[in-house]
Parts: C-alpha cells; sequence; structure tokens
C-alpha cells in the first residue's frame, strides 16, 4: 500500500514542498527513509515507531520505505516525523483519509506521540499561501502564535498524533490559529537620547544614518560615548511595517531564536557580536547554512564595536553584503541567498590606547598607530557613509542639565523622511536613499552650479572613488529630506562633504 502526504523543508530561509511517499511491502521487516535525508531525519525512525505504539496502532512488522521528493534535495530537520508516521498509518490501512483532503504537516513527535514545537513554521506558512489553491496546515500548537501571523493561511495546532488522526478521518475538528500578537512596536528601548551628553555632531550623523539607511563609522578615544549613542540609535528608527515585521520574523524563525511568548519581531533588530566572533556566525554558514549576524540584523542595526580587532576575513566578508544588501554562502550541496538589508554602525579607537588625537598623551608609536588604523581596508571605509568623530565630553557638558531632544523628537524626523523616500522610490523595490541606484542619483539628486562646483573642488581635494562620489550625494539627499527639502542645496552637500574627511586626517595621516 503507498501513501503519499504533504510537508515543507527549509532551503535558506525560503519553504519548498516535499512530498513524503510511503511505501509498506511484503519482506523482511525493515524501515528506511531515502531522499537525502539528513542523520536527524533518519533518527525519525525510532521516534516514530515508539510514537505509533504507544497511540495504540500497530507498527507494521513489514518492509517500509520513505522517500522524500524531491531526492535531489538535502533535506535536514526534525519536522517531518509528523507525515512520516500519518504515512505509515494509512498505508498499513489503520487510518482511513478522504482523498479529496488537501493539507501539509510539519512537526516533530515525543515517542508519546505528543507533537513538539519545530523551527521554521512562519517561512512554511508563507510559502502555503503562494501556491494556487488553498490547503490547511497541521501544525505543533508550539507553533501556532508564530503560523497564525499568516492570517491567509489556515494553520490548525495539535497537540497530540492521535489529534491528527481523528480530524483525517474526520472525527473531530480543529480550530485554526488566531494571532494575539501585536504589529506596534514593543516598548523596550535601550534607551534615550537625552541620556547622552555632548556629540551634537555623533547625534547628527545617528540621524541621518537612520533616515537614509547610511552606513556610520564611530572614531574617538574610549568614553567618549561610541557605544552609547550606537545602542540607542533603534530608539530613533521608524516603526516597522507587516512586510518588515514579517521578513525578520521568518529569519529569527528559521534561525530558532523565536520567543513564544512574543513569536513576532515587532522592533528593529539591534545585533552587537563579539570581535571573536568568526566569519560563518557574522554571514551565515555552517555544513547547512544558518543565517548570520547580518541576517539577523536584517531592517536594523548590525554593531560592530572596536572594528579593527575583528578578524581580517570577518570585515573583508562584509564588503558585498553592504553593497548588494544579501549574501550568498555556497556548499556543497547548494547555494544558500539571505537577506543582509542592514546599517552598519562600526566603532573604533584611533590607535591601539585610545588617545591619539586627543588631549591625552598617545602612547603609541606611529608604525604602531598606522598598523592599527590599517586593519580596516581602504574598499571597506569607502562603504562607510558616515564617519564622525566622537571626543571626550568634557565636565560643561556632563553637568549640563538641559535635556536635549529626545529620542522621540528626532524619530518624528526620521519618519518623515523616511515617508518622503517611500513616495520617491514608490515603484522600486527599495525606499531609501541609501540603496538609490545611479540613474536614480542622476534623477534626484540635481545640483545647481554652485553645488556642483563645490562638489567637483571636494572630489579632486579628496581624491573621491567614484563609490564616494555617489555615497556623498546619497546623505546630502537624505539631509535635504530631513530638512523636507525638494532639492539639494550647496548646505546639504557641505554637510555630507563634513562626514566624509576622518579617513584623510586618520589613514592619510
Amino acid at each position: 500500500m503507498l501513501s503519499v502526504l504533504n510537508t515543507l523543508f527549509i532551503n535558506g530561509i525560503e519553504a519548498q514542498p516535499v512530498k513524503v511517499e510511503v511505501d509498506i511491502q511484503n519482506g523482511l521487516p525493515d524501515f528506511q527513509i531515502v531522499g537525502l535525508a539528513s542523520m536527524a531525519i533518519k533518527e525519525a525512525r525510532e521516534r516514530v515507531r515508539s510514537a505509533i505504539k504507544n497511540c495504540d496502532y500497530q507498527f507494521p512488522n513489514q518492509k517500509i520505505i520513505v522517500n522524500l521528493a524531491p531526492a535531489d534535495l538535502k533535506k535536514e530537520g526534525t519536522h517531518f516525523d509528523l507525515s512520516i508516521a500519518l504515512g505509515i498509518l494509512i498505508a498499513s490501512e489503520q487510518v482511513k483519509a478522504a482523498e479529496d483532503q488537501l493539507f501539509y504537516l510539519a512537526g516533530e513527535l515525543s515517542l508519546d506521540g505528543s507533537v513538539r514545537e519545530v523551527p521554521g513554521i512562519l517561512p512554511m506558512a508563507l510559502e502555503l499561501i503562494n501556491l494556487p489553491h488553498p490547503v490547511q496546515f497541521i501544525i505543533p500548537a508550539g507553533n501556532a502564535p508564530e503560523a497564525a501571523l499568516v492570517s491567509e493561511q489556515s494553520a490548525l495546532p495539535v497537540h497530540h498524533l492521535t489529534q491528527v488522526i481523528h480530524w483525517v478521518e474526520g472525527e473531530i475538528s480543529l480550530e485554526k490559529a488566531v494571532a494575539d500578537v501585536s504589529l506596534s512596536q514593543a516598548n523596550l528601548s535601550p534607551g534615550d537620547f537625552t541620556e547622552v551628553k555632548g556629540q551634537e555632531t555623533a547625534k547628527r550623523a545617528m540621524q541621518i544614518a537612520a533616515a537614509g539607511m547610511h552606513n556610520l563609522l564611530l572614531i574617538g578615544p574610549p568614553g567618549g560615548g561610541k557605544t552609547m549613542l550606537a545602542r540607542r540609535a533603534v530608539s530613533i528608527f521608524p516603526d516597522m511595517n507587516r512586510q518588515e515585521v514579517l521578513e525578520s520574523t521568518r529569519i529569527y524563525s528559521v534561525a530558532n531564536l523565536l520567543n513564544n511568548d512574543q513569536p513576532l519581531i515587532n522592533t528593529r533588530p539591534f545585533r552587537a557580536p563579539h570581535k571573536n566572533a568568526s566569519s560563518a556566525s557574522i554571514v551565515g554558514g555552517g555544513r547547512i547554512p544558518r543565517p548570520g549576524e547580518i541576517s539577523l540584523a536584517q531592517n536594523g542595526i548590525l554593531f560592530l564595536d572596536e572594528l579593527p580587532e575583528f578578524n581580517r576575513d570577518v570585515l573583508e566578508a562584509l564588503r558585498q553584503p553592504l553593497e548588494d544588501k544579501v549574501i550568498t554562502v555556497a556548499r556543497a550541496q547548494g547555494t544558500y541567498t539571505f537577506p543582509a538589508n542592514f546599517i552598519l554602525i562600526a566603532s573604533m579607537n584611533p590607535c591601539p590606547c585610545g588617545n591619539y588625537g586627543s588631549q591625552l598623551e598617545c602612547r603609541c608609536t606611529p608604525m604602531q598607530i598606522q598598523k592599527y588604523l590599517n586593519r580596516i581596508s581602504g574598499p571597506l571605509l569607502d562603504r562607510m557613509d558616515l564617519h564622525v568623530e566622537v571626543p571626550r565630553v568634557n565636565f560643561e557638558q556632563l553637568r549640563n542639565h538641559d535635556p536635549g531632544e529626545t529620542s522621540a523628537q528626532i524619530k518624528e524626523r526620521v519618519t518623515n523622511a523616511r515617508a518622503l523616500q517611500e513616495a520617491r522610490f514608490a515603484d522600486r523595490s527599495y525606499k531609501v536613499n541609501a540603496l538609490m541606484t545611479p540613474s536614480d542619483i542622476k534623477r534626484h539628486c540635481i545640483l545647481n552650479h554652485e553645488t556642483e562646483q563645490l562638489l567637483k573642488s571636494a572630489f579632486q581635494k579628496l581624491s573621491l572613488s567614484a563609490r564616494g562620489y555617489n555615497r556623498i550625494l546619497k546623505v546630502a539627499r537624505t539631509i535635504a529630506d530631513l530638512e523636507n527639502e525638494p532639492a539639494i542645496q550647496i548646505q546639504h552637500i557641505a554637510e555630507a562633504l563634513q562626514y566624509r574627511s576622518l579617513d584623510k586626517k586618520y589613514w592619510m595621516a
């Protein structure tokens, strides 16, 4: 007897349908799973055997072959358990399923038949809504809040294998999972910009970076507030829309990092990996590639503190995703593409001791300083839109009780600037200035004669690359948007140029 059921598997962060074919034949007792199954899937044989027996059904004492089609794609995960177990029961004629019943299953089985939650349910549910005909999706009850985020999909949560059996036989009905979470941004702010004393230039640069999704490099001695500024950057970002929420939540679902109490990434991610992190942990990878820190920072911030202390291969691996906003990982079994649309905020000292260029005496030799700075390659530095010096704060600034602008006030300007960009790029896949193509730069960054002459002079004096030239125009466009100006003015170009001068001070000193 042959039975065919439907499930899915995760390939990168995308889900692909899989046919679970179960054939039971006469012969010596045997249980084989084919179709490029991983060891975790092959171990399902014992979980399925025990679950069937403990649910008071008979495990066939025959030759059982389970095929996971298509057979040329490597399968990983434990969520095949439920479909394999039900397929065996149908093929052995212990369970009668309606022929016209179209449904998908995903879930790991305990030895007593309980259905355990599994990672990757959200991308599976998103994939099923793209099918030509509506289908029902049987999922573990623990994954119900996550699956319910896709309201278009009929996700039916279950606790036990027997529930699935009784539903297939038409004896019971299952209630659709309902989301009880809000898309609104949670009140989990790491702090407010009013807590940052002084550093007005850096605050302004943070505002520009948030408004246009520009990468930012902070340079200054220890204790100046670089990390404090970076951690508060999230508080001035616009709230995430539904598409961004689902994008980020899907990535966290695949990485098995969702919290069951709040299965929704509705705040901008802020990822701050340690300086000893490997290249695979940053960009993604492994034997079966999983999303790295740059993908987990999707729609948010990747913060690299003490940038020169990171391994050189990690820093150079950032070059491609900073440009393309995706990262491609090639392995023997396939090529995987992960999203990487994030803002890079990096901080660093100007020298090993941190005092170079400050009022305190620097203990480093010129060779040590140059060696330290040269850990940051020219191509990577060129991809940083904004270079900002963060000096030490003096006593008067620390004792100043003027609250200054709150994060909410800055956030309002940033949100308004983002709205202008969304309207400007309504016919584009991207919605921010940082991602403008050369044709869009030509169209939206028109300069008058005076402004063009200033940019020409700076281009020659600063020896700017073509990438640097384009990034200055993008930053100037964002500055104009923050001031609600339809055209780029000379002061906007002048301010944008101000944020491209520190490489000449430190790297070409």
